[in-house]
């Protein structure tokens, strides 16, 4: 049944799609964009909106995480980034962008990645996990499949609600270097208290295996924006969003299928720049979206207007670059997500536009929007 194209002698390839070759179809029923909800549940934890922030420090720091709770978000928190490492972030981030405005980007990224460089310190990375729980929002951190065992007993002592195992491309066993112990995650998930999210992936297979070790919710994609992730260029890795999502949610309705109804959360976290990227990607069958540069234009974003992905900071192989997203005045948090927008092409009031498409297509909730129908330009 796949669509597989031979590109030479012996050797195919799947055609797949990313969310700008696909539109939605509406239905011959409308509503009023009143009537929609945007809510959902991970766990025992309920959002209002179907947004989740990609875990990096030019978007996430615990003041903006707070905030985005508040809105009906979830923040992720990097536990391997600035804010566990460094007491004074915002200096450190200041001179970061005086590089960054003089156009040397290969300085900033050493800069970044010295930065990274220095030891994580278990008492800050505890404080900011505090601020962000004392203030009575859901409270997620993320850490790499590399340092998960390390660090998620200092983070569930901290009192984290969710944990995050994130990285670029993610299997149900993380093979360490030398004689380490491979990390199994069904084993380490069964022995935590606290719910995971794991990821990203890119195809059925790996998500329904991760799905197996009893994750909560699994992330599709690797967070690529144009001009700032560089996996493709690096790795030659890439994934397209609106396959890679219908495929998780395949995934997802095989394993609850598998189950007797065991339901996990699909994640998109690539390609959404926009609220019609972000209608498409639910449509696609993902429960909620992983945004990073559409949330970092905000005046709350401790990035100042600046954006990097979280692995632009690699040691060896940095994947991302610093990119303005926000020149001049940043519009505020409330109006990326909620408006009033005055941006014709989709880039403030994010759930506005995605509860007018539901609307528009007929559907009240998320759950019955992943059934609209779909069309795919050619």
């Amino acid at each position: 049944m796949r669509d597989l194209v031979e590109i030479g002698m012996g050797r195919t390839a799947r055609r797949s799609y990313e969310l700008d070759d696909i539109d939605i179809v509406p239905s011959r029923r409308t509503r009023s964009s009143k009537e929609v909800s945007t809510t959902w549940q991970l766990d025992a934890y309920r959002f209002e909106i179907p947004i989740v922030t990609h875990p990096t420090d030019a978007l996430v720091s615990p003041s903006f995480a707070i905030e985005l709770g508040k809105r009906g978000g979830l923040g992720v928190l990097n536990g391997e980034g600035l804010w566990g490492r460094h007491a004074d972030v915002e200096a450190k981030l200041e001179r970061l962008f005086e590089m960054a405005d003089s156009d040397d980007d290969d300085r900033a990224i050493a800069y970044l990645q010295e930065l990274h460089a220095a030891p994580l310190q278990p008492n800050l990375l505890a404080a900011a996990v505090a601020q962000v729980r004392d203030a009575g929002v859901t409270t997620a951190v993320r850490v790499s499949p590399q340092n998960a065992r390390a660090l998620t007993p200092q983070l569930v002592e901290a009192g984290i609600d969710l944990l995050v195992i994130h990285g670029t491309i993610i299997s149900a066993e993380h093979v360490a270097h030398g004689d380490s112990e491979p990390l199994n995650l069904k084993t380490f998930i069964g022995g935590l208290d606290v719910p995971v999210v794991a990821g990203g992936v890119s195809d059925h297979r790996t998500a329904l295996h991760l799905m197996r070790t009893g994750a909560a919710g699994v992330i599709v994609g690797y967070g690529s924006t144009p001009g700032t992730t560089t996996t493709g260029e690096v790795l030659g890795i890439g994934v397209p969003m609106a396959t890679a999502i219908a495929d998780a949610a395949a995934a997802r309705r095989d394993y609850l299928d598998e189950t007797g109804g065991r339901y996990v959360h699909v994640l998109a976290d690539g390609d959404i720049l926009s609220s019609g990227d972000l209608a498409k990607a639910i449509a696609c069958g993902a429960d909620a979206a992983v945004l990073g540069a559409p949330l970092a234009v905000s005046a709350e974003a401790p990035g100042n207007g600046w954006y990097w992905p979280s692995a632009a900071a690699h040691p060896s192989v940095p994947r991302g670059a610093l990119l303005p997203v926000a020149l001049g005045e940043r519009p505020t948090l409330d109006r990326v997500l909620t408006g009033p927008s005055d941006d014709p092409f989709g880039s403030l009031n994010l759930v506005g536009g995605l509860r007018r498409s539901m609307a528009k297509s007929g559907y009240s909730d998320l759950k019955e929007f992943q059934k609209v129908g779909l069309s795919v330009h050619g």
